[in-house]
């Protein structure tokens, strides 16, 4: 099964390992934020469309940090779909499966993951052309023993995911280790209460951190 992810783009992903994700309640830290994990080695970022100021940082991000692969997570619904890829949208993923998100997304080519949990889940975006899926809620569905379990049946199919949801530093090694997972997830980067104080060296160091990690794995 083919990717709906562009090659080159799916090899930088699995490469890089993790994907910062973001809760911006201001677009002014969306730039200092987004240098702050390039500088830890960090080049993949979502930004959830929990608030307003997603869209605006994103386009932020990509006019004044253009070496950040910036994509767009909390993906709802159709109208969602075209606002993103509007804005610049490197990528898209939603919490669940949505088959009309999916299919305007293919529609008009932005590469897109689903977020699956079950079997069944797995086998409709399998259906509709996605190999690559979010694995979400993560640790709170099972971990890596459910990741395990669900996705056996399907490994043939070329069926991979990216965990998101309870992964964190103390336990992102063991989950990059997993041959289904080509990339995670992680808002331990960049906590709320950092961003806030505009902390960017803490970002920064949580980003090498990471980074370290990854490295040893994917090495």
């Amino acid at each position: 099964m083919e990717s709906q992810f562009p090659e080159q783009m799916l090899q930088r992903l699995e490469r890089n390992g993790v994907v910062s994700v973001l809760i911006l309640e201001n677009a002014n830290h969306a730039v200092p934020l987004a240098k702050a994990l390039l500088a830890g080695g960090i080049d993949a970022m979502e930004l959830t469309l929990r608030t307003a100021a997603a869209i605006d940082a994103l386009k932020l991000i990509r006019q004044h940090v253009p070496d950040m692969l910036a994509g767009i997570g909390t993906v709802l619904n159709e109208a969602q779909v075209d606002e993103v890829m509007a804005a610049g949208a490197h990528f898209a993923v939603s919490p669940g499966l949505n088959p009309d998100v999916v299919e305007r997304a293919q529609e008009i080519g932005l590469p897109f993951a689903p977020g699956v949990m079950t079997p069944s889940e797995i086998e409709v975006g399998l259906e509709l052309g996605c190999r690559e899926m979010k694995f979400f809620p993560a640790v709170p569905s099972g971990g890596l023993a459910m990741l395990d379990s669900i996705r056996a049946p399907y490994a043939h199919l070329g069926a991979r995911f990216i965990p998101l949801g309870g992964i964190n530093e103390a336990n992102m090694e063991t989950w990059l280790k997993n041959p289904a997972v080509f990339a995670l997830g992680g808002s331990w980067l960049t906590p709320q209460d950092v961003i806030k104080a505009e902390n960017w060296a803490e970002v920064t160091r949580r980003a090498q951190v990471a980074r370290k990690i990854a490295d040893s794995v994917r090495a």
